[in-house]
């Protein structure tokens, strides 16, 4: 109470002892247009404000004269002096600031991120600033902030809380690189990023900035399709805080308070945010909560040395609807003629409480340290260790009702899971219709005096389903280091490490009986005799990530998988401001090795390590015809190790007997103009990724005797993207602006591919002669699905009357295709993938903000509507159907395709105090 009193005694004798008064309009030097929320800060001292709405600013200063600074994300900094009479107010005009992507570095933690920098590095990029973020987010999935972005296709997926996905030039997040202030944060095994891990980025990213295809990063293993960073907010930006409450469709509910002390005199500076998000989900039977920390503390104890630590974590559980249905299933669920988009087949009612199957539960904490050491003017270096460590999973069913699982029993006229009846079986009590003829009543025996459920494999009358959670837990630790020297006024060279060991834990446990009284463990080969198990593990995220799972019951699998990493890179860059360009290198070894505790007796449970040497090369030139053109090309050529599971194929300690890198070569040239009302780009790029590997499950002689369900191993899968990406943003005065972008792209397979099957027992499938059976799949020139090959959108922003402001935009989407398995093509001899129908959205909001008080308090508040006219349309397929005579259709796609449709018509309002 003392340290409040004092601070606050503190602020008013500032108020009076101000000697006058400071004002000025911030400007985008090339749109000539207001930037909201730039700092203007007295230099030296933590006495600072923010511009509003119309980029003004108004400070009271305590000295006669001096200087202020004046900064913005993704802009230069610039410093003006003023000289101002005791109580007289002085105004500075208007201030302009140009593009710069340096300036993030000065109120971002950056270390040792690359971030691109306007008509300097060559490449296509995008940055998304901290008020777009805050302002048009809203309550939508993380990703879909970039879905405005040339050739980014972001989508809600199942529709669960962080279930979105993203794809880059038609590349999803497995072959893109996803970063946190240039940390990777992609899976090490599978390359996946779960963004219901990262819920809370939108609340302390302070820009994202999209490099599509090649990118400048420098990091030993590169992506294919783009990379995109998330840089979040330094301890040591201007003192103050905000508190955001907000609400929306289906009792949507979040509320974030953060607080930044600023730098103080002692050089230590502190960043804490908190924030809890909670609703029932726009999908019925998708109730989520979760909680979003970030604590920053630096210290800058000189002008040499600057240190941040960081730990950021997203602890959550949500329900999910994690398997697409069927077109004809939404229509039978409906009240109508059209479908119920909003149906899920995984939950029903249990005692009269939403019991859903599927159940995600995750906290995965990331923490760094970055340390940057000016060693002297010419020479710096960068490095930032991190840790990260994941705990938690997802549930499903697993166990048989009279041989039928849980997905085939009957269900509720509203198409629900009868939960309530599934307790009552496993309890012993007779259900009728989930009886057979061997067992009429559908009532459970007991098994040595207990009702004993068990997994897939037994599908005996006395087999009961539980509900289970597969765990996929981490440890993970990284260092990455740059060294940078500027070996002239022009040429600047850079070298680095990239060094990473992660270990996965795989395996999984009971979570609910359902009424039965243990679960029998027969999957493990060790287990003699096999254990009666009865130990239940909830499906909430675990807050302590440091708690013992060794001791866990384990059931079905249980494995380890293990990578290690350890690379290095350089750069050579030259620039005189008119030219610049650069070549990069990066050489790496990757590590495999895998642990299998069930399916291997002791002794023999370990592989090797595997390990793979990979690298590229790319560079790139850039030509600043003069102020307002400029046109740039770069290449680059990869040789990409591939993912855990096509170094060990088939669910096992198996080595892929012709493992082999992932060859990709990529090139790119562009062109920018810039004026004072108007800016531009366009790219045209190749991107070839060949020799790739998959593996999918198949069913062979379907709905014979004969059947087989196992898995189909693809070899040198080659794909072929091509396109034109068009951006461009501008005003028309200082109170309407605009923005748009199209994308056009032509993905193709090129050539065939070969397949080797293997059965659930990972023995090879054997044809009529005894030879392993394989066939090649005519993909060649079939379109590659799951992203839209032609995306557009146009929007404006208009200011009503100061600080009331509407925007709008609308994003058409058109050759999207089926995300289909590439088994699909088994047997056809004109295989093609289903093209999906086209559909345009249109979003819109308004802002207002209400000054507060004279220390340029305010109040924002923020309406979003997405999807304003509720258009009904797919937004994935995960089947490849064609629609055949007299097939039933539904808008051209036949009906027993598995789709998504997208989201309708939400909404969600807030208000932020910032402070």
């Amino acid at each position: 109470m003392r340290k409040l009193l004092a601070l606050a005694m503190f602020l008013t004798s500032a108020t009076i002892f101000a000697q006058g008064t400071l004002t000025g309009t911030v400007l985008d030097s090339e749109m000539n247009g207001p930037l909201p929320g730039a700092t203007v800060m007295v230099v030296g001292t933590n006495n600072g404000t923010t511009t509003d709405f119309d980029g003004n600013f108004s400070l009271d200063v305590k000295s006669a004269s001096g200087r202020i600074s004046i900064t913005f994300i993704g802009y230069e900094r610039k410093t003006i002096k003023f000289d101002v009479a005791n109580g007289a107010t002085q105004d500075l005009g208007t201030i302009a600031l140009g593009v710069d992507a340096d300036a993030l570095a000065e109120v971002v933690i950056t270390g040792i991120a690359d971030l691109a920098k306007d008509r300097e590095t060559p490449v296509a990029v995008s940055t998304i600033r901290a008020a777009e973020i805050q302002e048009k987010l809203g309550s939508q999935e993380f990703p879909e902030i970039l879905n405005n972005t040339p050739s980014i296709y972001a989508t809600k997926q199942g529709g669960g809380f962080g279930d979105a996905r993203i794809n880059i030039r038609g590349f999803d997040t497995n072959n893109s690189a996803v970063m946190i202030n240039g940390v990777p944060i992609n899976d090490m095994e599978n390359g996946a990023v779960y963004w219901s891990n990262w819920a809370g980025l939108s609340d302390v990213a302070s820009a994202i900035q999209v490099q599509r295809g090649l990118g400048s990063s420098k990091l030993a293993v590169s992506s294919v399709g783009g990379t995109i960073n998330v840089i979040t907010r330094a301890a040591d930006r201007a003192e103050g805080g905000f508190v955001t409450a907000m609400t929306g469709n289906d009792s949507y509910l979040k509320t974030v308070a953060s607080y930044n002390t600023g730098l103080m005199e002692s050089g230590f500076s502190t960043t804490v945010l908190l924030s809890q998000t909670q609703g029932d989900g726009y999908i019925d039977g998708t109730e989520f909560q979760g909680y979003n920390y970030y604590l920053g503390f630096g210290y800058r104890p000189n002008d040499t040395h600057d240190f941040q630590f960081t730990v950021t974590g997203a602890p959550q559980w949500h329900n999910q609807r994690s398997r697409s249905s069927s077109i004809d299933t939404y229509q039978r669920y409906s009240d109508n003629d059209d479908p119920n988009i909003k149906y899920n087949e995984e939950w029903g009612y249990l005692n009269g409480e939403a019991y859903s199957f599927r159940r995600n539960f995750y906290h995965k904490p990331i923490m760094s340290l970055n340390w940057d050491f000016d060693i002297n003017s010419k020479t710096q270096l960068s490095t930032s260790a991190y840790a990260s460590f994941g705990r938690g999973g997802g549930t499903g069913e697993i166990g048989t009702i009279n041989g039928r699982r849980q997905f085939a029993l009957p269900r509720t006229n509203d198409g629900l899971i009868r939960v309530d009846d599934i307790f009552a079986y496993n309890s012993g009590q007779p259900v009728p219709d989930f009886g057979n003829e061997a067992n009429p009543e559908g009532q459970r025996t007991l098994t040595d005096g207990i009702y004993l459920n068990q997994g897939n494999n037994d599908r005996s009358s006395a087999n009961g389903i539980t509900r289970r959670a597969s765990i996929n837990s981490h440890n993970w630790f990284g260092v990455l280091s740059n060294l940078s020297n500027q070996l002239t006024d022009e040429l600047t060279l850079d070298v680095g490490i990239d060094l990473r060991t992660y270990k996965g834990i795989h395996y999984r446990r009971v979570n609910d009986l359902l009424g039965g009284d243990a679960y029998l463990q027969t999957d493990n080969d060790n287990n003699v005799p096999n254990p009666v198990l009865r130990e239940t593990y909830d499906a909430d995220p675990n807050f302590w990530v440091f708690s013992d799972i060794d001791s866990e019951e384990k059931i079905d699998y249980y494995n380890d998988g293990l990578v290690r990493w350890a690379g290095t890179f350089g750069q050579l860059e030259y620039n005189n401001e008119v030219i610049s360009a650069f070549v990069q290198g990066s050489i790496s070894n990757q590590g495999f090795k895998r642990v299998e505790y069930f399916g291997e007796l002791e002794g023999n449970q370990e592989t090797d390590w595997e390990n793979i040497i990979g690298g590229n090369i790319k560079g790139g030139l850039n030509w600043n015809i003069d102020e307002m053109h400029n046109i740039y090309a770069n290449a680059g050529y990869y040789s990409k190790q591939p993912l855990f599971d096509a170094v060990y194929i088939n669910f096992g300690n198996n080595l892929n007997p012709d493992l082999q890198n992932e060859q990709v070569i990529g090139t790119e040239i562009g062109y920018g103009f810039r004026s004072s009302f108007f800016s531009a780009n366009v790219n045209l790029y190749r991107t070839s990724w060949a020799d790739r590997f998959e593996s999918d499950g198949a069913v062979f002689n379907a709905e014979t005797p004969q059947e087989i369900r196992g898995t189909a191993n693809l070899y040198g899968i080659t794909q072929v993207h091509t396109g034109l990406e068009i951006d461009f943003t501008g005003r028309i005065s200082d109170k309407l602006g605009f923005n748009g972008m199209m994308s056009i792209g032509n993905w193709e397979y090129d050539g065939d591919v070969e397949a080797t099957y293997f059965d659930n027992d990972q023995s090879p499938i054997l044809d009529e002669n005894g030879n392993p059976q394989t066939a090649t799949l005519a993909l060649d020139g079939v379109k590659v699905g799951d992203a839209p090959q032609f995306t557009a959108s146009i929007g404006a922003d208009y200011e009503i009357i100061e600080g009331l402001g509407v925007d709008a935009n609308y994003r058409y989407v058109d050759n999207l295709y089926a995300d289909f398995d590439a088994t699909d093509a088994l047997g056809e001899e004109n295989f093609e993938a289903l093209k999906l129908p086209s559909f345009g959205l249109v979003d819109a909001g308004a802002s207002f903000r209400l000054p507060i008080g004279k220390n340029n308090n305010n109040l924002n508040f923020r309406v979003n509507v997405n999807n304003v006219f509720d258009t009904m349309y797919i937004s994935e397929a995960d089947t490849n159907l064609l629609a055949g005579a007299g097939d039933e259709t539904y808008d051209g796609v036949n009906v027993n395709n598995r789709v998504y449709f997208g989201f309708g018509r939400t909404w969600n309002a807030g208000v932020t105090f910032n402070f």
